[in-house]
C-alpha cells in the first residue's frame, strides 16, 4: 500500500513537471528570454554653436520715387500723349490742357509790359527835362522831386508788368504736362476733353530703377539684430537681405537695410526697417506685398532635432537620457524654427543627451541601449 502511495506521488510530480516543460516549449522561449528587450535607439548630444538664424517679416513695397502728377492750372484736357504704363523719360510731354486762353492772356501781359517799358522811358525824359529846367531856375526843386516820384512809380509798374508776363509764361508752361523723372506711367483717371481743375490728379508716376521694402522687427529682435552687427562690425555695409515674392519664389537680387526708424511703436513694441533692392526688369511693382528675410547670427545657440520632439498640449518634449540610460521625458521652450531643427530658448542645454528618434514607444523610467550619433 504504501508502495502504491510513493507510485502515485511520483507520478504526480513527473506529470506536473510535464505541464511545465510543454508550457515552456508551447512558445519555444525561457522565462529569461521571454523578459523585454532592451531597445537599441540613436542619441545625440547638444552642443552650443554660433547659427545664422532667419526672420520673415511681410514688407510693402515702395517705388523709390513714386509722384502724383497733377495740374497746375485749369482748362479742358486737350491730348493725351502716353498710354498707362508705358516708360517715360523726364520731361517727356504727358498731357495737354487747352492753351488758347493761357497763350492770350501771355500776349496781354507782354503787351501790358510794353507800355510799362514806355511808361518809365517818358518819366525818365521828363526827370531829365525837369532837371535842366531846374539847372536854369526857370522852375522851382519840387519840381525835381514829383518828376523823380513819377519815374519810380513807373519803374513799379513795369516791374509789375514783366512779373504778370512771367506769371502768364509760367501757367502757359503749365498747360503741357511733363514728366518729372524717367518712371513707370500708371492709371490715367481723365480722358480728353474732362474739365480739369487746378490740383486735380492726372497720374502717378513711379520710379521702380530700385525700390524700398518697409517691414516691422519686434523690439526683442532689433536688439539681436544690433548685437550681432556689434560682435560683427565688418558686416555693417554688407547687410544683405532676400526677399521672398507673393508666390513664395526668391527676388533674384539681394537687398541691404538702409535705415532703421528712430521710434518704436509704443502699440505694437515694433520698429520700421527699410530695405533698398535694386529692380532692373521693374518686376517689383509700387504697392506690391512679399516677405523679408533678415539673418542674424546667435552666438552659443543650442539647436535640437525636430524628430526628437513630440508635442503634448501644445508643449514640448524630449527624451532625455541619464547616465545609467534611463530616459525621462523633459519639456523645452523652442525660440524659433531654422531648417529641421528648434533652436532652444530655455530648458536644455549644450551637453544634454537625448533620444533622437524613435521616440513612439518610450515610457519615463524605461532603459534603453544608446547608439551614439555625431552631434
Amino acid at each position: 500500500m504504501l508502495f502504491a502511495l510513493n507510485g502515485l506521488g511520483t507520478g504526480l510530480w513527473l506529470l506536473a513537471l510535464a505541464v511545465a516543460v510543454s508550457a515552456c516549449s508551447a512558445d519555444g522561449k525561457t522565462p529569461e528570454e521571454a523578459a523585454p528587450a532592451v531597445p537599441t535607439l540613436p542619441v545625440t548630444t547638444l552642443v552650443a554653436a554660433n547659427q545664422r538664424l532667419f526672420h520673415e517679416y511681410v514688407a510693402n513695397i515702395e517705388a523709390e520715387r513714386n509722384v502724383e502728377v497733377r495740374a497746375k492750372v485749369r482748362g479742358y484736357l486737350d491730348q493725351i500723349f502716353v498710354d498707362e504704363g508705358k516708360l517715360v523719360k523726364k520731361g517727356q510731354p504727358l498731357f495737354r490742357i487747352q492753351p488758347s486762353e493761357y497763350r492770350n492772356q501771355l500776349d496781354r501781359a507782354k503787351a501790358s509790359e510794353s507800355g510799362a517799358e514806355a511808361d518809365v522811358t517818358a518819366a525818365r525824359l521828363q526827370l531829365e527835362r525837369v532837371k535842366l529846367l531846374v539847372d536854369k531856375n526857370i522852375i522851382a526843386k519840387s519840381e525835381l522831386g514829383l518828376a523823380q516820384a513819377k519815374l519810380h512809380a513807373a519803374q513799379a509798374a513795369a516791374n509789375g508788368a514783366r512779373a504778370s508776363q512771367r506769371t502768364a509764361g509760367l501757367n502757359l508752361g503749365y498747360t503741357l504736362v511733363r514728366a518729372p523723372f524717367d518712371g513707370i506711367i500708371n492709371r490715367i483717371p481723365l480722358k480728353v476733353g474732362s474739365l480739369i481743375e487746378n490740383g486735380m490728379l492726372l497720374t502717378t508716376v513711379s520710379d521702380l530703377s530700385e525700390v524700398f521694402a518697409y517691414f516691422n522687427v519686434s523690439e526683442a529682435e532689433y536688439l539681436e539684430y544690433v548685437k550681432t552687427r556689434e560682435r560683427h562690425p565688418e558686416r555693417a555695409n554688407s547687410d544683405t537681405v532676400t526677399l521672398l515674392l507673393a508666390d513664395g519664389s526668391r527676388y533674384a537680387h539681394p537687398g541691404y537695410v538702409e535705415t532703421v526708424e528712430g521710434e518704436i511703436d509704443e502699440n505694437t513694441g515694433s520698429i520700421a526697417f527699410r530695405a533698398r533692392f535694386d529692380n532692373p526688369k521693374r518686376l517689383l511693382k509700387h504697392g506690391a506685398s512679399g516677405r523679408v528675410r533678415l539673418a542674424n547670427v546667435r552666438p552659443d545657440a543650442v539647436l535640437v532635432p525636430q524628430q526628437s520632439v513630440f508635442e503634448i498640449q501644445d508643449k514640448n518634449y524630449v527624451y532625455l537620457l541619464d547616465k545609467q540610460n534611463r530616459v525621462k521625458m523633459h519639456a523645452f521652450e523652442p525660440q524659433q524654427r531654422t531648417g529641421l531643427s528648434y533652436v532652444v530658448k530655455s530648458g536644455l542645454q549644450a551637453g544634454d543627451r537625448i533620444v533622437y528618434e524613435g521616440t513612439q514607444g518610450l515610457k519615463d523610467g524605461q532603459v534603453i541601449r544608446p547608439r551614439d550619433l555625431t552631434p
